[in-house]
């Protein structure tokens, strides 16, 4: 029997912190951080961190377990963050980083058709002989599918696509792909469904707050310790938009208004992503309404072992 992961997902500002600490707190469970920036120490205002006293009201995985000079994949993710959600009583995931929970969903063993470096130098040597066209010919000979999804420029791509054709004798385009019945967990997904006017309102109140907060001092500071927009850590938003202002090549008032518009298109994004997901149910919620119910029915499909279904 899978293990049941419960998971609070959705776009940026929607309020997942609020209603995961109810959840978490109803079922003494543990909130294993899904988000891509919140992973970094040093990096609070702008990640949108909980804070000290909301990690005070249930033990918190996953949040400012690197450096902000490291890197991290989203294999790296997976690898660990399974780890936690074995190693506790009641897992729930919170985030918005798709990535992340695409990436718990799938096999542990999916991916996994090896590499064979004297296949890739073959089609590395006709790529310089013949030119990329050469190698894209060969795959439509083994791939026709796979041939007109991919660009000849693609050669990575294009390459590994051979590869895997003729490391299994199948077609890349013909693999199964993992449903969610391959899953290693049962995840009993909620998001909460703002009106979009709201959830953008809620985006630039937020960002406001952070400036009011010191975010401009906090790039400061890790600017100062050496980091720069070549780290992974400060391409997240708001430290990647105020490295220019700190350089003198912005103004602040515009970077404010620039970084409040690709928050809203990030939000949107990250809205497409998880509407897509058919596992996930939406709860519609209105900021100022009492998200308790809402926890509470979380909470009782989680005790029924029900599976996702509309609220």
């Amino acid at each position: 029997m899978k293990k049941r992961v419960i998971g609070i997902v959705g776009p940026t500002a929607s309020g997942k912190t609020a209603l995961s600490l109810l959840v978490a707190q109803q079922l003494q469970g543990d909130i294993i951080c899904m988000d891509s920036m919140q992973i970094y120490r040093d990096l609070n205002i702008g990640t949108a961190k909980p804070t000290a006293s909301e990690r005070a009201q249930a033990p918190h995985h996953m949040v400012d377990i690197l450096p902000p000079d490291a890197t991290y994949s989203v294999t790296q993710y997976a690898q660990d963050a399974r780890k936690m959600i074995d190693a506790v009583a009641v897992p729930i995931l919170v985030g918005g980083t798709g990535m992340y929970l695409q990436a718990l969903s799938l096999p542990m063993d999916y991916g996994t058709v090896g590499g064979d470096e004297a296949i890739r130098e073959t089609y590395h040597r006709l790529a310089e002989a013949q030119g990329v066209q050469a190698v894209h010919d060969r795959l439509r000979q083994v791939d026709p599918e796979s041939a007109n999804r991919l660009h000849p420029n693609d050669l990575r791509r294009v390459i590994r696509a051979i590869e895997v054709f003729e490391l299994t004798g199948t077609p890349l385009s013909r693999q199964k792909m993992p449903g969610p019945e391959d899953a290693p967990y049962d995840f009993q997904l909620y998001a909460l469904d703002l009106p979009r006017d709201v959830l953008y309102a809620r985006v630039e109140k937020r960002i406001d707050q952070m400036m009011e907060e010191g975010l401009l001092q906090e790039v400061r500071m890790l600017k100062e310790r050496g980091l720069s927009p070549d780290h992974q850590s400060m391409q997240g938003l708001g430290y990647k938009e105020l490295l220019p202002v700190l350089n003198g090549e912005m103004a602040l008032a515009d970077t404010v208004s620039l970084l409040k518009l690709r928050t809203r298109h990030y939000a949107k994004r990250q809205l497409t992503w998880f509407r897509r997901d058919e596992r996930i149910t939406w709860l519609p919620w209105l900021p100022g309404d009492d998200l308790e119910p809402l926890a509470q029915t979380i909470c009782e499909k989680y005790i029924k072992g029900e599976t996702h279904e509309s609220v």
